[in-house]
């Protein structure tokens, strides 16, 4: 089974089991991984935004103008910035490390 590592801010890691066909925010949920997810994944908020590490970043499928505009809302947004809830796991996403940011911006309150 595929394995993903989160990093906090803070420098702690914490590497988990990341079932095939679900998305990092159903995995971070699964193994309470502080990430918000308010739209439920749905693609309707940017509180599951994750920093995807640069070696992985160009691994990952390219994100699409929705999500695009989602990110745009993100707190923090950096060039590597992605929605945990438009990500899916694959055998090639094994070790795929990525950052939880220090904070949300969550629109939808």
């Amino acid at each position: 089974m595929p394995k993903l590592i989160f990093k906090y801010p803070d420098g702690v890691e914490k590497s988990v089991d990341a079932p095939l066909g679900l998305s990092v925010l159903e995995v971070a949920h699964a193994n309470n991984v502080s990430l918000e997810g308010a739209c439920e994944g749905s693609l309707a908020c940017s509180t599951c935004h994750v920093v995807i590490d640069s070696d992985w970043y160009g691994k990952l499928p390219e994100a699409s103008e929705d999500e695009e505009d989602m990110l745009d809302l993100a707190f923090g947004l950096t060039p590597t910035s992605r929605l945990g809830c438009q990500i899916i796991i694959t055998d090639e996403l094994d070790g795929l490390t990525l950052t939880v940011p220090a904070a949300s911006r969550n629109m939808m309150i």
